[in-house]
């Protein structure tokens, strides 16, 4: 089969879908990737894929303004004729869609996390949901990383309950991210690995830890992953700056291997407002590591309270100080245990092989229907 895969950025197709395209390929499919070409398009050429640039903003929502990407996608798609198209990410999942119907070719959306538009109540995010509810109604099958998110779509009537089905994120690679043994540090660390923006709770992390240190609490804070200022939601970079320079916090700027960082922290913070299932989690369950996050969708489908971590209330920095604090205060057995459970977890229902099995199963389904 010719199989097309979308995405917002070439780095997020290498990072989170190249085990899924090794798979593919593996099995004699043709691998078309569509995204922006950035550092990461070579990567993925080098592995055998025919890749195809396409204009696409990653940030924020406008469908006025990108309602543009619907005739970019549809003049690619009629010029690949793939047999399936995969879409992730919000703009691939709505416009593109719409341009594969067009073209009446088969397309599996997944959508990754919900954005903004819920989050809002405004005629942007009006606009945005009577999208979904429009082009999801051409998908063969949409998956979703939680079921409070297929609920909320089924629900609202934006997709058909019998087009709807779960895969566990984006998975994991549990031998990339092995258990790692866990000693605690002298100073207890705690770290933030998240793209820079407010939805991802980075500023009331900030508050949490001025509590702290107002305190004399000892610990170490750092944060770790990519300044996005241009981002409507974005932290601007001197602000990010001055957290560093008046001793805050340690950022740790961003890197292609999370691995060792999570390796030397003793707890992964994420206090995001809402995800799809964040990989950051997944990353730190699998590694062993004690993890607090908040109470909402996503990040209580990876994170059990008192049993791999810590569940803090939305957007209340003085909750999140407060698990901070209590984290802090166990003993390095129960930390150890935190974190045996999370890899547990992350083996029995976050493995990547179950999110590449079900897309083996739907490409198969297809086959044998055409």
């Amino acid at each position: 089969m010719r199989i097309a895969i979308v995405l917002n950025t070439s780095w997020n197709i290498y990072n989170f879908r190249m085990n899924l395209i090794r798979t593919l390929l593996s099995c004699g499919h043709e691998v078309h990737t569509i995204a922006p070409v950035d550092e990461y398009t070579r990567n993925l050429v080098d592995a055998g894929c025919i890749h195809h640039k396409v204009r696409m903003d990653s940030r924020g929502a406008n469908p006025i303004k990108d309602s543009a990407l619907i005739l970019e996608l549809y003049l690619i798609y009629r010029r690949i004729r793939p047999d399936i198209i995969l879409h992730f990410t919000i703009k691939p999942n709505v416009y593109g869609t719409l341009a594969a119907a067009a073209l009446k070719i088969p397309v599996v959306n997944n959508v990754c996390g919900l954005g903004t538009v819920f989050l809002k109540n405004n005629l942007v995010s009006a606009i945005a949901i009577l999208l979904y509810r429009i082009s999801f109604r051409f998908a063969h099958k949409v998956f979703f990383q939680n079921p409070d998110d297929l609920n909320l779509f089924v629900h609202r009537k934006l997709v058909q309950a019998s087009h709807a089905d779960l895969v566990p994120g984006s998975g994991i690679d549990l031998e990339r991210f092995s258990m790692r043994t866990y000693k605690r540090n002298p100073r207890f660390t705690f770290l933030m690995i998240s793209r820079l923006i407010t939805d991802k709770g980075v500023l009331e992390y900030i508050d949490a830890v001025r509590i702290l240190r107002k305190e004399g609490f000892e610990a170490r804070f750092q944060l770790l992953g990519a300044k996005d200022p241009e981002h409507k939601r974005g932290i601007k970079s001197e602000v990010i700056d001055e957290w560093h320079n008046s001793g805050i916090i340690e950022y740790l700027g961003t890197t292609d291997d999370v691995r060792g960082y999570i390796e030397q922290a003793d707890c992964i913070v994420l206090p995001s407002y809402r995800e799809g299932t964040p990989r950051t989690l997944l990353e730190a369950a699998s590694s062993g590591r004690p993890i607090i996050a908040t109470d909402v969708p996503g990040c209580n489908n990876v994170v059990k309270h008192n049993y791999n971590g810590l569940l803090c209330h939305l957007k209340d920095a003085v909750d999140l100080a407060e698990k901070m604090r209590e984290m802090a205060s166990l003993d390095e057995d129960n930390l150890r245990t935190f974190g045996e459970n999370g890899r547990q977890k992350a083996a029995t229902e976050f493995d990547e092989s179950l999110v590449i099995h079900k897309y083996l199963q739907t490409l198969n389904t297809l086959k044998v229907a055409s």
